[in-house]
């Protein structure tokens, strides 16, 4: 569970949902720092995490998660080479 002392300690607060988003801010009261994201706002098509419990298709969860993980790893690394 998200603590809102979790804000100033880490730079991505990551949900995989509207409602886990929702949820975060809620907790965090405000995000001024641009935190609070979903995974898939790091891919080519920003949507929610498909949901195996309802879908049943754990290949499509999977896949979303895979998408995710790759744009915030080329997110991240073009920060740094900017950065650098």
């Amino acid at each position: 569970q998200l603590e809102k002392r979790e804000y100033d300690e880490f730079d991505y607060l990551i949900g995989m949902e509207g409602v886990n988003r929702r949820n975060m801010l809620r907790i965090l009261g405000s995000d001024p720092e641009h935190k609070v994201s979903l995974l898939l706002d790091y891919s080519d098509r920003p949507r929610d995490i498909a949901d195996p419990w309802y879908t049943g298709n754990f290949d499509e969860t999977y896949d979303d998660v895979l998408e995710g993980c790759q744009g915030l790893l080329s997110e991240t690394i073009a920060y740094y080479d900017h950065k650098c």
